[in-house]
């Protein structure tokens, strides 16, 4: 690989800090790369001069730039899906009943195109690493196919097999006929993470175990799934605690809360994360801070499903690792990751602003009576919101060499044209704030391992026009194979 020069940039949010507060913000600063990884970040006047001869020059005087995002939770298939009417009012557990018929239907080459659409999404919202959770896969689909996406497009992916081995007939909410054997779904597990599971510094691919779900899966499934990540040096990924009726499933199959639940499966550890988290209770906030268990928070999706507003200031305040996941476009029907953040700042104020009042002692010894919007605004700041969807992200997926910008770390970034419509007025003041809280703008140049991915909002891996097409085709094609 060569090397690339982002010149003289208007700011850069480096997120350095594990504080998003007491994070970097560089004015008229440049970023200097070799090969995949950051060689040099500062001043534009203090350039090494080797910087200056660079392969490529992007000049970046009216840009903001980022560290790319991090997406950690998705379902790329269901973008086959967004918008079905029959499920457009419904909650988690009819939304799933819904659709679990048309997606029997899923078949390799739509799971590969479909992958290939969320990540340019993706990259054209300025992700550049995501996770996927594919758990259905019938008529010959296998995870090989989203993985061979990926490669193509140019993403950093985190390809989670999931799973689903409890069907209706045994009291699970999935029909009988999506899901798998549970001795077939160890075995192929094991054969993804032996073929493709990368460790290493700067990795484009790692393999997590990601079973669906406490109401598709057996107790036996996720024990015999987690001995087998550990056994590997793999993640684990899972849906835990997502609305009232999972919070019930939980009580009443197996007397006790989605918490105690995974506690007790070996679901707790700094190599585990969760998606949703909505209902978790401050007992389950403690047990996820001292274990270091990772949650994927999904603001759009937890709205569009009405599932409720996850107590994340909770959990960031406790030390419980927290990322933005887009969650699968089918309950969110888009994949917009800078929005996801946009949404999360605004979601956690909304939610901090519905609460009682609170009487709180000043430093004078006065006491005070502050109501929810007094105190919503500070709940989540846009730097809180930009630091959870990058360095927030890397952490949850276990990543120490993404999220933020520093010599040495991979070279994924992102730039933002400051001098556009929605910004006007705005980014002249403080870019990153009008980045959270103007309309979430597309990336100019979305930079993954060194390389252009997105250069001035085109998509450079696929031509995606004809994507297009054959996503759309297809998409029909698996709806009406359903009626």
């Amino acid at each position: 690989m060569g090397t690339l020069l982002i010149h003289n940039a208007r700011a850069i949010a480096t997120f350095d800090s594990a504080d998003p507060a007491q994070s970097t913000e560089l004015r008229s600063a440049s970023i200097y790369i070799e090969g995949n990884r950051i060689a040099f970040i500062g001043a534009t006047a203090d350039l090494p001069p080797q910087a200056l001869q660079a392969d490529e020059v992007i000049d970046a005087c009216h840009h903001l730039v980022t560290p790319g995002l991090v997406n950690t939770h998705h379902h790329m298939y269901q973008s086959l899906t967004r918008a079905i009417p029959e499920v457009q009012n419904a909650e988690l557990f009819g939304w799933l009943r819904g659709l679990y018929p048309i997606w029997a239907g899923l078949t390799p080459e739509m799971v590969q195109v479909s992958t290939q659409i969320a990540m340019a999404e993706l990259l054209l919202s300025g992700c550049t690493t995501s996770s996927d959770h594919l758990y259905i896969y019938p008529n010959g689909v296998r995870l090989d196919d989203s993985i061979e996406a990926a490669a193509e497009i140019g993403m950093r992916f985190v390809a989670t097999r999931g799973s689903m081995s409890v069907g209706q007939s045994q009291g699970g909410l999935p029909p009988d006929r999506v899901v798998e054997r549970e001795d077939f779904i160890l075995k192929d597990t094991q054969r993804l993470i032996e073929q493709y599971h990368d460790a290493s510094f700067g990795s484009m691919l790692n393999v997590a175990v990601a079973p669906c779900s406490p109401f598709s899966v057996s107790r036996d499934l996720m024990r015999e799934s987690a001995l087998l990540a550990r056994q590997y040096g793999a993640r684990l990924h899972t849906h835990l605690a997502e609305n009232d009726h999972d919070l019930a499933y939980s009580r009443e199959k197996f007397g006790c809360t989605p918490t105690q639940y995974a506690q007790d499966l070996g679901w707790l550890g700094h190599d585990v994360w969760h998606a949703h988290c909505v209902k978790l209770d401050d007992a389950g906030i403690s047990l996820f801070a001292a274990s270091r268990t990772g949650v994927a928070h999904c603001p759009c999706s937890n709205m569009r499903l009405a599932s409720g507003i996850a107590p994340v200031r909770k959990m960031l305040n406790a030390g419980v690792p927290v990322g933005l996941g887009v969650d699968g476009s089918a309950s969110n029907d888009a994949a917009h990751m800078l929005n996801e953040a946009r949404q999360a700042l605004l979601l956690a104020r909304v939610g901090r602003a519905m609460q009682p009042p609170e009487e709180r002692l000043l430093p004078n010894g006065e006491r005070k009576t502050f109501f929810g919007c007094d105190l919503g605004p500070a709940e989540m700041t846009v730097r809180d919101a930009l630091g959870v969807a990058t360095r927030g992200g890397a952490q949850v997926l276990g990543r120490a060499d993404i999220g933020h910008l520093a010599v040495g770390m991979c070279a994924d970034l992102v730039l933002w044209d400051l001098d556009t419509l929605g910004f006007a007025g705005g980014a002249v003041h403080d870019p990153v704030g009008s980045l959270l809280l103007c309309a979430s703008p597309q990336a100019d140049t979305t930079v993954v391992n060194g390389k252009v991915v997105v250069r001035e909002g085109h998509l450079e891996s696929i031509d995606l026009g004809p994507l297009m097409e054959r996503h759309n085709r297809l998409a029909l094609q698996l709806a009406e194979g359903a009626r």
